[in-house]
């Protein structure tokens, strides 16, 4: 067989060989369309807790706080996830759980505040928790598939391609939320419905998918080194509990969203205390006015940032993921972000002003929605499939909300036990990003012998 010219232009981004083109666009098309669905709603989050009054918290405390909830919730969620992954083909089991999280924007859009039935007090806060947990699980249990449809060395090649679609979907989910809003009748409320349609088309894609890998033999990977079958337990949390390779991913995943909310939380103290200033000075007195301001300006901000960061991560996928993966491997990819994040919180300590903080952020998260997105993804490709469907989404999701629920507590502490200034709060996160950069060389080494594992016994 020969490359066809999709398969050529393809190419031009990673190795692909004949006859994986087309699936690769699909996946390519189904991870941009969640991303964009994502990104619709993610500044409408932000905008609506900024407005929200919640027993006397201010949003920057809701914000941090709230991760604690989601991490609660989360637990009965993924559980409930992976024991349907036992009784469900993955197509259906996609396109039911995509249906629900559609069905759940209706509802939001119902209950708006504003909106044509009577407001829920809280709507706001619950409307950020749940949206929170959108992005984490329908990202996650997108990277789930791709990594049981590829075998180890198929999802090194098509893998960083395919993530071109998600850092894409962001950027232009994020760059057309201005003008989507503009002259809409129901004003921002309007991307709730807009992110309907790419939902409903990522379903289509995904048993298109699935349906046309199922008539390709594919060898699953047997990751027996990692934990015999005999031994290995049903539940995902407990399955992690007992394999150092899992322990250790659970544990950068943790450290990163440790290190990095305790950043996003900064920063958004900074830009709501930016506009309070903002209020006196334009002269608003009007309560409604203050709230309509506010949820404009932080609406605007977060439009801005994240088109920002998405730009600069779709850069990095497209031009260095794949020839960093090939060339420099797993490690290399691994390795990268901490590094990044140690020298911009280091940074950031020296000068704690706005116009640096925001532009550190953005080389970090950047990174981490390219390079660190890869590494992370291509992490599970020499496991077995009840690892996919049981431990990563437990992962992707839990422990991502442990790392937040750990940074709301530096914020508690840090306002009301040792009272820290913005330096502090950055100094405290140059050592976590070094006991950080400890787990990862751990986790490279146990993945490599995952690897080794995998290999011999022929399903790399």
């Amino acid at each position: 067989m020969r490359l066809s010219r999709l398969e050529r232009f393809l190419c031009l981004f990673t190795e692909v060989r004949p006859g994986e083109g087309v699936n690769a666009v699909l996946m390519f098309a189904n991870v941009f369309l969640l991303l964009c669905a994502y990104y619709f709603v993610k500044p409408l989050r932000e905008a609506w807790l900024s407005v929200t009054d919640v027993m006397g918290f201010s949003p920057k405390e809701l914000k941090a706080y709230s991760a604690l909830i989601q991490g609660l919730l989360l637990l009965p969620v993924v559980a409930w996830y992976g024991r349907l992954s036992d009784r469900m083909h993955r197509s259906t089991l996609i396109t039911r759980a995509t249906l629900f999280c559609m069905s759940n924007l209706v509802l939001f859009f119902l209950w708006r505040p504003g909106g044509p039935f009577v407001a829920i007090p809280g709507i706001e806060l619950a409307f950020y928790v749940w949206v929170s947990m959108f992005g984490l699980f329908v990202v996650a249990q997108f990277w789930t598939f791709a990594a049981d449809v590829y075998t180890d060395e198929r999802g090194r090649r098509l893998m960083p391609m395919i993530a071109i679609g998600a850092t894409g979907g962001a950027a232009f989910g994020s760059s057309v939320v201005t003008p989507m809003v503009k002259g809409a009748e129901f004003g921002a409320d309007v991307l709730l419905l807009a992110a309907l349609a790419p939902l409903a088309a990522s379903i289509v894609l995904t048993r298109m998918v699935d349906s046309s890998e199922q008539g390709q033999s594919k060898k699953e990977p047997s990751g027996e080194g990692v934990t015999p079958p005999a031994a290995r337990p049903r539940g995902g949390l407990a399955m992690i509990a007992t394999s150092r390779f899992l322990i250790a991913a659970a544990a950068i995943t943790l450290l990163l969203n440790w290190v990095n909310t305790n950043g996003e939380n900064l920063l958004y103290s900074i830009i709501v205390d930016f506009l309070q200033s903002e209020v006196a000075a334009n002269g608003l007195s009007d309560p409604e006015a203050i709230k309509a301001f506010t949820k404009d300006g932080v609406a605007a901000f977060y439009g801005n940032f994240f088109t920002w960061v998405n730009a600069v991560a779709l850069v990095l996928q497209a031009l260095v993921a794949s020839r960093l993966l090939k060339y420099g491997g797993f490690r290399v990819i691994l390795l990268m972000l901490p590094v990044i994040s140690l020298m911009s919180y280091a940074v950031m300590a020296l000068v704690p002003v706005l116009i640096v903080i925001k532009m550190m952020k953005i080389a970090e998260n950047s990174t981490d929605y390219s390079i660190n997105n890869t590494a992370r993804n291509v992490l599970w490709l020499p496991t077995t499939k009840e690892m996919k469907f049981k431990c990563k989404p437990a992962i992707d999701t839990i422990f991502v909300r442990l790392g937040d629920g750990l940074a709301a507590a530096t914020v508690w502490f840090g306002s009301n036990v040792i009272i820290f200034s913005n330096q502090d709060y950055f100094r405290f996160n140059v050592v976590l990003v070094l006991i950080w950069l400890s787990a990862a060389i751990v986790l490279v080494r146990e993945h490599r012998k995952v690897t080794e594992a995998n290999a011999a016994a022929g399903g790399g």
